[in-house]
Parts: structure tokens; sequence; C-alpha cells
């Protein structure tokens, strides 16, 4: 056992060598660009403005795009958390490197891309949000939450110990960040950053002066925030994600358990996915109560009074008004610590050799067919942010709407710092996007595979294919269903066309290519079943 460890150690160190052969020369290498790279977790493309200025105002983000290249069409490869960032820092997907679910673990013999960055000269950190495993590989400073971390005075993960941090999550992530850049970091060497929000995930709790400002807004409803689902298979009408039955009065909508409990019969106090509203309570010290308990008071008082009388319409539009006032709240704190960043680097110089990039984990649904969450892969969950920002390197002000994925991201840093990537990384570098030259990229379609199922939320297994006009979807496992929709014509995906004789030459034609797709990505029926035994 001990001759096979080794070799396993000299094999993954010829890789990472190999790896870093391909930097240029000494006077290449000094002016390799920074990388900033920039998620938050659960961010819907709909909640940022310079894609859509319906819901929120987010000039910060928005920089970006002003100054660099929004993508309209960036995607995951399966729209669930730890396997998006699996799938960021190795450059493959899930059901290669491991992290198929948020259960299963992670192939901790994976390469990733900040291990091969740390080897070519580059200082490596990593600050926020991981989402599993406890000690990142590669990064030679790092501070994470752990698991899903808390919203208020957050712990985290250090090389040397655990530490708790008195505050608001995304300011306190924001200030650590800085202060690496400012003054932890080597001054003579490029730096690769990972600053990772938590927010706006899952249970939306706010800072106080946001949470008392938009509790005061109201929102737009989206068109389909009443969907029957009725031009829908199985797995859309089976999802545990609508906000009137699966949103929890408590732990999602902020109203106080001793005021549920008075009530009788509304629901009951259970917690839901590891931050519920005692624990979150709990952490705060007296002067953040007194902050947060005059707007928690008010919303439970009008809670308490309206509810017994309310039709399920009515629940339903007021369970996405309080949604809609946490969940934006969060976001308007990132979008104001991306700016404290962003500041910094216009103030520091630092801003010209520095590619930054902003996106999220996965996308997120903002009530489109009257649910939150995400792991379809309808657009909402589908879709994620991405935006790009290299002085002198982009053009500022420029869109893309190429199919690019999370898949590609590792191989694009590692060719922007001038590194030779992995063999065996399966994405596409966007280089020839960000540069303007859009002939060199011949990518049409990408790939997409979900497998938590049985779990939280109940979506079906399912895998696809996406082009810029159609998206074919075979939904497996206790259901053999097909869906196929018309991305120009059906913006909103409310129709499966599969079965419309005018669209019989697509489903042929798209088959053939998920087929060719599961070969090129290593992804098989056999594959699928072992991952099935797994997770049983």
């Amino acid at each position: 056992m001990k001759k096979q460890g080794s070799l396993v150690l000299v094999i993954i160190a010829s890789l990472i060598l190999h790896a870093c052969s391909g930097i240029k020369d000494d006077s290449a290498a000094q002016q390799r660009p920074n990388i900033l790279f920039i998620m938050s977790d659960d961010h819907a493309y709909q909640a940022i403005s310079a894609y859509d200025n319906r819901l929120i105002s987010t000039p910060n983000i928005d920089r970006l795009a002003n100054e660099g290249m929004l993508f309209t069409n960036a995607c995951v490869t399966n729209s669930i958390c730890a396997p998006s960032r699996a799938t960021i820092l190795t450059g493959k997907h899930t059901h290669i490197n491991g992290k198929i679910d948020n259960v299963l673990p992670f192939d901790t013999t994976q390469i990733t891309f900040p291990q091969i960055f740390q080897t070519a000269g580059y200082e490596t950190a990593m600050y926020g949000k991981l989402h599993f495993g406890n000690n990142p590989k590669g990064v030679d400073d790092f501070m994470i939450l752990p698991g899903q971390g808390n919203y208020i005075n957050p712990s985290f993960n250090t090389p040397g110990g655990d530490t708790t941090i008195t505050g608001y999550a995304t300011d306190i992530i924001t200030d650590l960040t800085i202060e690496w850049l400012d003054k932890k970091r080597s001054k003579d060497k490029p730096f690769m950053m990972m600053y990772l929000h938590k927010a706006p995930h899952r249970p939306w709790w706010p800072s106080p002066e946001k949470f008392k400002e938009f509790s005061r807004k109201t929102f737009p409803e989206p068109e389909s925030l009443f969907d029957d689902y009725k031009n829908r298979g199985t797995a859309a009408k089976t999802a545990e994600m609508n906000l009137l039955h699966h949103m929890k009065y408590s732990n999602d909508s902020k109203i106080k358990p001793e005021i549920i409990l008075s009530m009788g019969s509304v629901e009951p106090v259970i917690p839901v996915m590891g931050n519920n509203f005692d624990n979150i309570y709990k952490r705060m010290n007296r002067k953040q109560r007194e902050q947060y308990d005059p707007i928690l008071d008010s919303i439970g008082a009008y809670f308490k009074e309206n509810w017994p009388t309310m039709s399920d319409e009515e629940k339903m539009r007021w369970k996405y008004q309080r949604y809609m006032q946490d969940y934006l709240a969060c976001i308007s704190s990132v979008d104001d610590n991306v700016g404290r960043v962003l500041d910094y680097l216009d103030e520091s110089g630092l801003a010209e050799n520095t590619l930054v990039v902003y996106t999220s984990d996965q996308g997120f649904y903002l009530g489109e067919h009257g649910w939150f969450d995400k792991r379809f892969i309808y657009d909402e969950s589908f879709k994620t942010p991405l935006l790009v920002r290299w002085p002198d390197q982009i053009s500022a002000g420029t869109t893309s709407d190429e199919m690019v994925q999370n898949l590609d991201f590792a191989q694009t840093f590692l060719e922007a710092a001038q590194i030779v990537a992995p063999d065996d990384m399966q994405g596409e570098s966007l280089m020839p996007l960000l540069k303007g030259n859009t002939d060199e990229w011949t990518r049409d379609e990408v790939y997409y595979h979900y497998y938590e199922y049985p779990g939280y939320h109940m979506v079906k297994r399912h895998y696809g294919i996406v082009t810029k006009q159609y998206k074919l979807v075979h939904f497996y496992y206790d259901v053999d269903e097909w869906e196929l929709y018309d991305r120009l014509k059906d913006p909103g995906e409310m129709r499966n066309v599969y079965n419309v004789p005018e669209y019989a030459d697509v489903v042929k034609e798209l088959k053939l290519q998920l087929a060719g797709l599961r070969v090129k990505y290593k992804d098989s029926e056999e594959l699928d079943e072992i991952y099935i035994e797994k997770t049983k």
C-alpha cells in the first residue's frame, strides 16, 4: 500500500510540473496577470441589473460588465453547490471528480487549478465559502466557512485553527480579503485570490440595515408565479420547491417560532437545511438582536393578524415578497462589498493587471414557475451570471452569447497566466471570446447532468444537451421521460415540444448530439447505474 501511495504522489507531482512547463520565460512570468475570482452562492442572473434591472440595482457588479464582458449564456454542468465548486476547481464534470451531489465525497486525488497556480509561482488564497472540505489544496492562505457557514458572527477554518468573528459574513469576508490583498500577500508574486461569498444562500439573512431597508419594498412578480406545469412532465409536477407549499414561515420568512407556535396550525417549526431561525438568532449578541427585533416583530405582527384570513393565492404572494425582500437585501450587501474590493484594486494600482471574474455557483429561481432553489436544467437554475474584466485585454462593454460553462474557468485562468492546462481537463478556455477572437470558438452545445435524487427538493435525476436554440432533457431513475424546449420561441420554457411533430427532426438530431457528448465527457448509462447504487 505504501508503494502504491508513493506512486500516486509521484504521478500528481509530475502532472503539476507538466502543467507548469508552459510558462514561456522569466520576463513573461513577471507580467502574468493577477486573478481575482469572485463567486457568490445561489445568485440568480435575474438579480443583477446588468442582466435585468426590474428587481434590483447592482452598480458595482455592473462595473465589470461596463468595463469588460458580460456572458448571457453562461451555465453550469450540475446545478447544486458543492458539485459546481468541484467542477470549477478541477475543470472536470462531476461524474469524473466524484462530487456528483452534496453528500458523496470529492475525489481528493484530483488536481485543482489552485495547486497548479501555486506550483507555477503564484501566491494563492481562498477566503469565504468553499462548502466541502476544511483544508483546501493549493492555497497558501485560507479562511473558509465550515460547511454552509453562518451569516451572523461566522466561524472560519484557518491554517492556524478555527476562529469566530463578530459581524455580518458578507462584510467580514470582504474585510479579510482586502486585508490579505493589502497586508498579507507577497508583493513580488502574482496572486490568484478566490473571494467566495455565502450570500445569498438560503435562509437569506440580510444585514440589519439592509433588512430594514428592503422589508419595506415591493417587487414585481414573475409571469409564471402560478405555473400549473400542465405542459411539463412528472419532474416539474413533483419537485418540492414551491413557494407556497415548501418555503417555511419561520426559517425562510423570518417569523419568530413562538408566534407560529401560538397560532397552532400554521406549520411545524422544524430545522431546514441547517440554518434554522433559532440557531441564527442564538448566534446574535444583545446589540445585534436589538437591531433585528423591531423588523422581525413588525413582520411577525402583520403575519399573525393577516394569515388566518389569507387565501392560498394571497399567502403565495406574501411569501414571494418576503422572499424577495430578504434575498435581494443579501445581494445588495454583496454588491456593496464587491464595490469595496474593486475600489481597492483601483486605488492600489492592481486593477490594471488583474483579471476579475464575478459569477455564482449556479442560478436560482426567484418565483419563476412558483419556485425557489435550483437543481433543474431549466434556465433560471442552469444559467449563471458571468462578468469578466481585464483592462487592455477585454474590450469594455462587450457581450457574448456563446454557450460557456463553469467547466471552462480553470483552463481560462491557466491560459491567462501562461500556464499549460493538464490534458485531462474537460473545459475550453474562454480566452478567444475574451480577446474578441470569436472565430476560434467552436463549441455550439453544452452537457448537463444532475444527480441528487432522492434528496432535498426532490428534483429527479436528469441529463441533457443545450444549444442556443434548443434544450433536450432526459429524466430518469424512477421515470423515463424526455422534454424539449425551443429556447428562442419559448424563453420562459413553458411548453415541452418533445412530442410535437414539427420538432421530430430536431429531437432526432439532438439525441445523436447528446449521445456524442456523453462519449466526449466519458459519461454513460453504466456510470449512471454505479452512482445510483452509491447514493441509495
